[in-house]
């Protein structure tokens, strides 16, 4: 008898139907043959669903069993099938009636006793459901309220093989399941601008990127405050809208190795990833045997925070290129080929010499003029072209540090950023454009414009600073966003002289 159970294939951060094909009675010795291009935790399901069969009350088969993982050519991989396997068996073998089989799509993993376990990828197997029309999904507990988050679906959780059984057999009811909370800044405890003190031109430059989404770069000495600064830019950034923390949970609950929202990050807020500088170009970008996201797509919507970045491999940052001007990246390895989103705000420190104290009052530079050139130059010119915003960050003084009056929290800044963006926000409503950093070129000319006398102090600039033509985009847009900080409707001249200023340590005057 044969029997068909919809389960899910994941391909990048979307997911593809896979028919579970399970015929049983066929001649031939009592075993399990298993095809369908699966990897090597899909053949380790014949042991497990055995055990899990057996020790939920039922009887293993006794006949040869062929079990399909349709379409052939499409790779499966992970032990999500556990689920939908030893239903497909009950169902071959008569034990389960298959009228309410296909309206669900069914994932999970059994541990021996029959108990379910996470999986992941579950909000994207939720938005195939949904795309098919499919009733609801049958899925663990620790996976299911991601997916609950989708709007039109029952999401069923089911804690062991018997649960599922007993539902499918119309015995008994499961309540749908709860979606995830919305986290805050607050409630995720996020340190705060208010420990901050001094630093007021780093913040004003933090507060501006901030606001456009735009890349920025801190160089300053060691114990100037750069990376407690990056630490909470996060406490500043205006909380995602739906589609945005939708995209941001479906990336996370992909990358996840072991499923389940313990290892998920608080939905609703912005990811921040921090990647060490010994990071490999497959880490940073995405990739493996079967492509999946790297640090560049989990920081989608978000940010992606490297210290010392000169340290990191010249390889490794000059894979950042592309993701930077796109926002997103596309794999292509022998198992396939994926396009992954990774429009991230890129925040960046390094210090101006190897010693770290080039300029410093305080302390002598003990490094050569070669020295310092050749630490400079591991930051290529066309990646440094890419970053908006480059703001020196100073000793901090005594004085600053002796001071008890707090500095400015993190709620006043995140207030005036998020006004900025939602003037962005209706500036591009009828656009997928979030904010300036992502403006088009036609864009840029309707909304950045500026009158002669302002076209004659950038050219000036231009040319006293070497500066390419993406950078001249790159001052509109960052020109774009002061105007919008300070609530004007056009660009005026403080707000080009402000955006001009942070490109003084661009290439030609940091080399």
């Amino acid at each position: 008898m044969l029997a068909t159970i919809h389960s899910a294939a994941l391909r990048g951060i979307d997911a593809e139907l896979v028919h579970v094909e399970v015929n049983h009675g066929e001649t031939g010795p009592p075993e399990t043959v298993l095809v369908g291009l699966p990897d090597a935790a899909v053949k380790e399901s014949r042991d497990r669903v055995g055990s899990a069969l057996a020790n939920s009350g039922f009887e293993k088969p006794r006949t040869r069993v062929t079990i399909n993982l349709a379409p052939g050519h499409l790779r499966k991989e992970g032990p999500c099938y556990d689920l939908p396997i030893a239903l497909g068996l009950l169902a071959a073998t008569s034990v389960l009636s298959g009228e309410r089989l296909q309206d669900y799509l069914i994932a999970g993993e059994l541990s021996l006793s029959g108990a379910t376990r996470p999986i992941r990828g579950a909000l994207a197997i939720a938005r195939l459901a949904k795309k098919l029309g499919k009733r609801g999904l049958l899925l663990p507990a620790g996976s299911a309220a991601e997916a609950a988050l989708v709007e039109g679906l029952e999401v069923h959780v089911v804690e062991s093989l018997d649960q599922a059984f007993r539902f499918l057999a119309g015995m008994i009811e499961l309540p749908p399941a709860a979606p995830l909370p919305v986290a805050s800044a607050t409630s995720a405890g996020m340190p705060d601008f208010a420990d901050v003190k001094g630093q007021a031109a780093v913040r004003r430059a933090i507060e501006v990127a901030v606001a456009g989404g735009h890349n920025i770069l801190m160089i300053g000495p060691p114990g100037s405050g750069k990376s407690m600064i990056a630490k909470r830019v996060p406490s500043i950034m205006p909380p995602p809208a739906l589609d945005e923390a939708l995209e941001i949970l479906s990336i996370q609950s992909v990358a996840n190795p072991a499923g389940g929202e313990a290892e998920v990050q608080h939905f609703g807020l912005r990811p921040v990833r921090c990647p060490h500088h010994t990071i490999s170009d497959v880490g940073l970008l995405g990739g493996g045997t079967i492509p999946g996201p790297g640090e560049v797509s989990l920081a989608h919507h978000g940010v992606l925070f490297l210290d010392e970045l000169p340290e990191f491999k010249r390889s490794a940052l000059e894979v950042l290129r592309q993701p930077l001007e796109d926002g997103r990246v596309t794999i292509s390895r022998s198992a396939g080929k994926i396009t992954l989103p990774c429009a991230f705000m890129l925040v960046s420190a390094m210090n101006p010499c190897p010693c770290g104290y080039l300029g410093d009052n305080e302390h002598t530079c003990r490094c050569t003029p070669a020295q310092i050139q050749r630490y400079r130059a591991r930051v290529s010119g066309p990646l440094l072209d890419r970053i908006d915003l480059h703001v020196e960050a100073p000793a901090v003084s005594v004085r600053d540090l002796r001071s008890a009056a707090p500095g400015e929290p993190s709620a006043a800044m995140r207030a005036r950023i998020t006004a900025a963006r939602d003037r962005q926000l209706q500036r591009f409503s009828s656009t997928r454009v979030s904010c300036n950093a992502r403006m088009t070129q036609a864009q840029l000319r309707r909304f950045a414009v500026i009158d002669r006398e302002m076209g004659d102090l950038l050219e000036r600039a231009m040319t006293q600073l070497s500066l390419s033509a993406r950078a001249y985009d790159r001052i509109l847009k960052v020109a774009r966003t002061i105007a919008d900080l300070a609530g004007a409707e056009h660009i005026a001249s403080p707000h080009l002289l402000e955006a001009i200023q942070y490109r003084s340590l661009d290439r030609s005057s940091v080399s």
